[in-house]
């Protein structure tokens, strides 16, 4: 569907950005956090986005990056999280202080998330430990982002798979042009994280 809109900021509201792109004025629900991040209306901007379609309702969800659209996506699979719940959840907590707070299990930090509760704090916990957490050169926009997801998605965890691949990359011959470079870094990490 929608990868990314690049455009003009046209306004902002309490969780919403407009933005106009050919002629169009496209209206953003945002994140709180993401759209604080955002330049001021009348600068050119890339927006990632996810579309939400039922048949009563269409609704385009945007973000600053490629790695906080993932934490939204990855919100959305935790039980009782939907869209409008992950998007509050995300506008009360910086990327890095809710990564922190799953890794480390910090109920406390989670609770004090406007609207977030305690069952729905553990539930995103058990669920999202070490799926969020990895390092930024690891991270969705990053050389080996793609990897990452796929490892993530066999049900390695990304931190794990982050260090794998780290690891995998360690002695690779160079001279190997990319996508057997990857296909390589992708054997090697798999053998690596079924060693552990």
């Amino acid at each position: 569907m929608f990868n990314s809109i690049r455009g003009t900021i046209t306004g902002k509201g309490a969780d919403t950005l407009f933005l106009e792109t050919g002629g169009v004025e496209w209206e953003i629900t945002v994140p709180h956090t993401d759209l604080s991040a955002l330049p001021a209306a009348g600068s050119p901007v890339r927006v990632f986005t996810w579309l939400f379609h039922r048949e009563t309702e269409m609704k385009l969800y945007g973000f600053s990056g490629e790695r906080r659209r993932a934490t939204f996506l990855e919100l959305l699979k935790v039980e009782g999280i939907g869209p409008r719940a992950a998007i509050k959840i995300m506008g009360g907590i910086g990327q890095d202080d809710l990564e922190a707070a799953l890794e480390n299990g910090d109920l406390g930090r989670l609770e004090a998330v406007p609207g977030l509760g305690k069952k729905t704090a553990q539930k995103m916990i058990l669920a999202l430990k070490g799926k969020l957490a990895f390092s930024k050169d690891m991270e969705a926009d990053g050389p080996y982002g793609e990897l990452l997801d796929a490892l993530a998605e066999m049900g390695y965890d990304k931190k794990q798979a982050g260090e794998a691949l780290r690891q995998a990359e360690t002695g690779l011959p160079d001279g190997i042009k990319d996508p057997a470079r990857e296909q390589e870094l992708f054997k090697r990490a798999i053998v690596l994280l079924a060693g552990n």
